[in-house]
C-alpha cells in the first residue's frame, strides 16, 4: 500500500521549487544586465580609443603646419588648448550620466571647432597641401573622424540596448535592488543640421 504524502512535505517541495526557480530566474537576469551592461563599458572603451588617435595625431599635424605657418601662431595655439582641455575631460564608463557625457562631448566639439578652423588656415598654403607628411595626417585625420562617427553610433547602439532591457518588467525589479542604472547617450551637436566638411583639397 502507497503511504500518503503528507501536505507538509507537498507545501514544502512547492516553495523549494519556486524559489528554485525564482533564484533561477533572478541569476539569469542578473547575468544578462551585466553582460549587456560590459558591452556598452567595450563600447565606450573604444570610443574613447578613437578620440585618444585622434589627440595623438594632432601634435604632429601642428608641428607640421608650424613649420609652413609660423605666422599663424593663434589658430595653433587654440588647437593645443582645445586638445589639452580635451584631454583633461576623463569619464570612466561607471559615470556614463548625461551631465558628466555632456561635459565630455563639449570638450571634444571645442577641439573639433579648432581643428577646423586649422583647416581653413591651411587652405592658404598650396606647398603645405603638398606635403607628404601633411596628406599622410590629413588622411589619418580624416580616417580617425570617420571611425569617431562609427564608434559613437555602436555605443548607442548597445546603450539603448542595455537600457530598454533594464527598464523592462521584472528586469526593472531587479536593476532597482541591484543598483543598474541607466547609461547616457551621444546627443547630436545643435548644429548637426549643417555637417560639417573637413576638406583638404
Amino acid at each position: 500500500m502507497i503511504k500518503k504524502i503528507p501536505t507538509w512535505v507537498i507545501v514544502l517541495a512547492s516553495i523549494v521549487l519556486v524559489l528554485f526557480f525564482i533564484g533561477a530566474s533572478f541569476t539569469g537576469t542578473y547575468n544578462n544586465m551585466v553582460t549587456l551592461r560590459e558591452n556598452v563599458n567595450g563600447k565606450w572603451a573604444q570610443v574613447q580609443n578613437v578620440y585618444q588617435r585622434r589627440s595623438d595625431l594632432i601634435p604632429n599635424l601642428v608641428a607640421t603646419v608650424k613649420a609652413y605657418a609660423a605666422h599663424e601662431k593663434e589658430t595653433l595655439t587654440a588647437v593645443i588648448e582645445a586638445r589639452s582641455q580635451a584631454s583633461q575631460v576623463k569619464l570612466e564608463a561607471n559615470d556614463l550620466t548625461p551631465e558628466n557625457l555632456a561635459k565630455f562631448q563639449n570638450a571634444q566639439k571645442q577641439l573639433s571647432g579648432s581643428l577646423s578652423r586649422l583647416m581653413l588656415v591651411i587652405e592658404k598654403y598650396p606647398d603645405l597641401k603638398a606635403n607628404e607628411n601633411f596628406l599622410a595626417l590629413q588622411s589619418q585625420l580624416e580616417g580617425t573622424e570617420n571611425r569617431i562617427a562609427n564608434e559613437r553610433r555602436m555605443f548607442n547602439d548597445a546603450t539603448k540596448e542595455y537600457n530598454t532591457f533594464i527598464k523592462l518588467m521584472p528586469q526593472a525589479l531587479i536593476a532597482g535592488i541591484t543598483g543598474f542604472k541607466d547609461k547616457a547617450y551621444f546627443e547630436a551637436d545643435k548644429e548637426a543640421e549643417k555637417a560639417p566638411k573637413v576638406n583638404f583639397e
